[in-house]
């Protein structure tokens, strides 16, 4: 047993586990916006009350296709227009991924006004990142840039009337370039995390009951209120209605979903993201839970198997770019499956049998932006997820004679980030073409 990766094992799923309000896409352009205000306020603090005159807005492709119809949390609307202008009226810099949370319905009406008056614009920047986006505000004869890129929370560069005031290392620059590096994955396979997890002091990985609380906490508003299409919620009228049953499977569906909803729909709870998604957190969350719950685990376990399933989900997303067009929900749900299937009795065999299947079944989901609609590709990766677990614990799984699955799971995840990183590429520029040509 390899313990030299452990301490960075959980120094890495406490970077990429952490809470975040809204869809993280538009929360990243609403923290530039925000930081970008921030700069105007020490700048010129005397007009910290003056309207703002204009916000200009240049993202990736692929970040203007995960906020063109998301739900931007407190607003009631979607899109990164009210996400840069709610942003630079009353965004918390020091809460990052939470920028939004102390937002009031008088600082929306604000940044409606903006909207209104045609004073925000957002288009596509050519760039090579994956994920970035820069911001400028104008106001009072003063205007400040903040370039945020490769993560959601990294910036790259400030600048104030003209004069650059902050760039990254060259470290920090030469890591936006998309290419191969080693991480803290880089010498290990599936065996090493399912040693770390198993045998891990339980104190030192009990921050990640957070998850549950958090995640938790949002199916209870999913299934409070009539949030995006209701996916969770359908499901629960029509167990009620007798038209399904319930058991595992079920509730699975209705919990995983109804925190979806929610989430899509700007509701003004945070998820416990991973990778940068709160979908991801999501779906990497609530399986798990739901079958701890339904097998009465004990507290132990229940850490253990949340563990198990974030740091899966992790390793499985490190291999791939950070957006792509494979849906972040199927390979979260990737570790969640291991996790379930733990839970259920399974061995370390069926657990890789388990992600198998998944990569057999979900691997060709797509990801046309964040929306509503992510809640039932949310609920189709969970189900997926108790169907390959059940599925592996009777020692049946994809075979490597099938597709893009291996043998070996570890060579079926690199075919999988294969996909995700190469063809699909041109899958998601032809999924934006359509989306911004819709008639």
């Amino acid at each position: 047993m390899n313990r030299a990766n452990w301490v960075n094992f959980i120094a890495k799923v406490k970077q990429d586990v952490v809470p975040a309000l809204g869809c993280t896409e538009p929360v990243s352009v609403a923290l530039a916006s925000a930081l970008a205000v921030e700069q105007l306020d020490q700048v010129s603090p005397n007009t910290i009350s003056a309207t703002i005159d204009s916000i200009a807005v240049f993202v990736s492709p692929n970040l203007m296709k995960n906020g063109m119809g998301v739900g931007v949390p407190g607003t009631g609307m979607v899109g990164l227009p009210i996400a840069a202008a709610v942003g630079a009226i009353a965004g918390d810099t020091d809460a990052e991924l939470e920028v939004l949370k102390n937002i009031t319905d008088q600082d929306v009406d604000v940044a409606k006004k903006l909207l209104t008056e045609e004073r925000v614009t957002v288009a596509v920047a050519d760039v090579s990142n994956i994920l970035y986006a820069k911001v400028t505000v104008n106001r009072a004869g003063h205007f400040a840039t903040v370039t945020i890129a490769d993560s959601h929370t990294k910036v790259l560069s400030i600048e104030v009337d003209g004069m650059t005031t902050y760039i990254a290392s060259t470290v920090e620059i030469c890591d936006l370039v998309e290419t191969p590096k080693p991480t803290v994955f880089s010498d290990c396979s599936v065996d090493d995390l399912y040693d770390f997890v198993l045998n891990v002091d339980l104190k030192e990985i009990e921050f990640i009951s957070q998850a549950y609380q958090l995640n938790n906490a949002l199916s209870a508003e999913g299934l409070s209120h009539d949030y995006g299409l209701q996916v969770g919620a359908t499901f629960k009228r029509n167990v009620d209605r007798g038209l399904l049953a319930g058991g595992l499977l079920t509730e699975v569906l209705i919990r995983t979903s109804a925190a979806s909803d929610a989430r899509m729909d700007g509701a003004m709870l945070p998820a416990m993201s991973n990778s940068g998604s709160g979908n991801q957190g999501i779906a990497a969350t609530m399986p798990v839970v739901v079958t701890a719950e339904f097998i009465k685990a004990s507290h132990e376990q229940t850490v253990r198997a949340l563990m198990l399933s974030h740091l899966m989900a992790i390793y499985i997303k490190s291999h791939q770019n950070k957006l792509s067009a494979l849906c972040g929900a199927s390979t979260a749900s990737m570790g969640a499956v291991t996790a379930i299937t733990w839970l259920l009795g399974g061995n370390r065999d069926q657990m890789n049998n388990a992600i198998n299947n998944m990569i057999g079944d979900v691997s060709g989901m797509v990801c046309d932006g964040a929306k509503t609609g992510c809640a039932m590709k949310v609920s189709s990766s969970a189900s997926a997820a108790v169907k390959a677990a059940l599925m592996a614990l009777d020692n049946i799984r994809v075979t490597g004679n099938e597709g893009i699955v291996a043998d070996d799971v570890d060579h079926s995840i690199a075919n999988l980030s294969a996909l995700a990183n190469g063809s699909m590429t041109q899958t998601d520029a032809q999924i934006l073409d359509i989306m911004v040509h819709k008639a």
